[in-house]
């Protein structure tokens, strides 16, 4: 039988590595508390402390600001093809 891979949703590995980087406990103790690899606590926690900088940083607001632009630009081009959807039902209705 071939090895089974368990996956965790990121709460659970934001969690697992907040619980490291607070340092309260060993990772030897949080893995075995969670039943996950020690490597793994180790991991989460480096990926989380990898990532902690960009959250705060101007380029992410920016990227984050582009993406609502972009969000709401597509939105609008939605809505505006709604309303010619309902105009054409409306118009070929008509010719039946």
């Amino acid at each position: 039988m071939g090895n089974i891979r368990k996956r965790y949703d990121g709460a659970f590995k934001a969690k697992i590595a907040l619980l490291a980087i607070k340092g309260e406990q060993t990772t030897a103790g949080i893995a075995s508390s969670y039943s996950i690899h020690p490597n793994q606590v180790t991991l989460w926690k480096k990926q989380a402390l990898d990532a902690l900088p960009g959250i705060f940083s101007e380029e992410r607001k920016k990227q984050d600001e582009d993406r609502e632009e972009i969000e709401s630009e597509l939105y609008r081009q939605i809505g505006q093809l709604k309303v010619e959807l309902d105009w054409l039902k409306k118009k070929s209705e008509r010719l039946h």
